[in-house]
């Protein structure tokens, strides 16, 4: 049995290259799935964040709420 050039180049081929061409592959589509992952993430985290109006908005109302109770405490202890 003689070991001709073909032979060795198949063994190479299979041995060789064909594991780390399918790790190749394998990584790349990880990182094609974790991508997706983390744009969705981005989208959903945007979601649950206040924006700058929505804040201002509600610390003017818990503002009002507050003078509201501060003018009743007024009347309270000016009565006594």
């Amino acid at each position: 049995m003689e070991l001709s050039a073909y032979i060795i180049w198949n063994v190479f081929v299979t041995l060789v290259l064909a594991p780390i061409l399918y790790g190749i592959k394998q990584n790349a589509t990880e990182l094609r799935r974790q991508d997706i992952l983390l744009n969705k993430t981005r989208e959903e985290v945007a979601k649950d964040y206040v924006t700058k109006e929505e804040l201002r908005n509600d610390m003017s109302i818990l503002m009002e709420r507050m003078d509201k109770i501060g003018e009743k405490l007024d009347k309270l202890f000016e009565v006594k």
